[in-house]
């Protein structure tokens, strides 16, 4: 009897791959019409593999789950997974930010090797299959194209993703189903993310799209450096992303937040006062802040957006320390990944849930988050490989 993996991302790909390998037989289910759509996604703009920072600073990037995730990256880490990758004939180097990218950049001659490969292993591939949960027998259910079809299987790996972009196929519709199980599921919350802002009405519609160049965010004592993206709605981008966890788990606790966005994160205070302090003369205010400090032309409308004020002095520390007050995390299915999923306590050492042997669980559907730069999916594969471990270990105990 075959093993069943149902969803056909980076982490159960992985499983399935690692259980072949073993000789046994596996077949991939995934309701989407090809693989890995949101692995695709996520190399358009240039596939960042992972990451090539030291492994200890690299599994403390997994905040609250890091003590779950440091003996699974200690296993299958950056290093494995950049081997793994060139075994497919997929070279990667290290940018200038250290993160990992493929030669070539892109996630589609890395996917079609590995699908070559799979096949080569034996795996069988069915798409246009979602997920409906188990029949009294314990049989997995799927809606396919001709109707309900019921799977026998020796194991199942769940790799369903979280519910982001929910049109590539990871939509959460299978968290009610565990829960019926008496599965515990930490509720599904955006991660990385953008956050709503209460724009004035002719700053969204006249700056939307617009970039800051290069600042620094603080929150709660934490700092990232990065573009701020302006949105019709509030704010998106890299440094936005790096503090999302923070930030939406303030708003949830608090109520309300407040941003500090340094305009100027190279230049001292003392530096962006004394610039202003010159006479200012006829010139118009804004004039006059473009010819004393190279501000980037949208984070001059930014702290024009942000305040009225023409005194010199508290200009220079309202540009040093902008605040923007977010309202709330844009929707979970614009995130680029979610937190929230399985709680780690309903799975053993080999992700499988103690409440139904023989069901594993990998990727995003576990309670973990993590940043952006190569965390993400590196943590996706290495769930996946010992989700597949453990299941070829105990078909093979059988």
């Amino acid at each position: 009897m075959k093993i069943v993996v149902v969803g056909a991302g980076p982490a159960g790909l992985m499983a399935a791959e690692i259980m072949a390998a073993r000789g046994l037989a596996v077949e991939v289910f995934d309701a989407m019409p090809s693989p890995g759509r949101k692995f695709l996604l996520a190399g358009k703009g240039g596939l960042n593999l992972t990451h090539s920072e030291p492994l200890e600073r690299f599994t403390g990037r997994y905040g609250a789950a890091a003590a779950f995730m440091a003996p699974l990256l200690a296993e299958f880490g950056p290093a494995q997974l950049r081997a793994w990758a060139e075994g497919l004939g997929i070279e990667t180097f290290i940018g200038s930010s250290g993160r990992v990218f493929p030669a070539e950049m892109k996630a589609a001659p890395l996917l079609r090797a590995w699908i070559r490969r799979l096949r080569s292993l034996g795996v069988l591939l069915h798409t246009r299959r979602r997920w409906l949960g188990w029949d009294a027998q314990g049989r997995l259910r799927f809606a396919g194209p001709e109707g309900e079809e019921t799977v026998e299987a020796r194991a199942c790996i769940l790799a369903l993703g979280g519910a982001s972009w929910p049109n590539l196929g990871s939509d959460g519709g299978w968290a009610p189903i565990l829960t019926e199980t008496g599965v515990e599921i930490t509720p599904l919350r955006p991660a990385n993310c953008g956050f709503d802002l209460d724009w004035s009405a002719s700053f969204a519609e006249r700056f939307a799209g617009g970039r800051t160049g290069t600042v620094e965010l603080s929150y709660a004592g934490t700092r990232r450096r990065g573009e701020i993206t302006v949105t019709t709605n509030g704010i998106e981008g890299g440094a936005v992303y790096g503090l999302s966890a923070e930030l939406r788990d303030g708003l949830a606790a608090a109520g309300e937040a407040t941003l500090l966005v340094d305009l100027m994160p190279d230049w001292s205070p003392e530096r962006v006062a004394a610039a202003l302090a010159r006479p200012r003369g006829s010139r118009s205010l804004s004039t006059f802040l473009k010819k004393a400090l190279p501000l980037n032309p949208m984070a001059l409308a930014l702290l024009r957006e942000a305040t009225a004020e023409t005194n010199p002095a508290i200009l220079a520390r309202t540009i040093k320390a902008l605040p923007l007050r977010p309202l709330r995390p844009r929707p979970v299915a614009e995130a680029i990944s979610t937190a929230g999923g399985v709680a780690l306590a309903e799975l053993d050492e080999n992700l499988m849930l103690k409440r139904r042997p023989g069901t594993f669980v990998a990727g995003e559907m576990l309670d973990w988050e993590a940043p952006t730069g190569g965390y993400l999916l590196t943590g996706c594969f290495t769930t996946g490989y010992r989700a597949g471990l453990g299941a070829a270990k105990l078909c093979n105990s059988v």
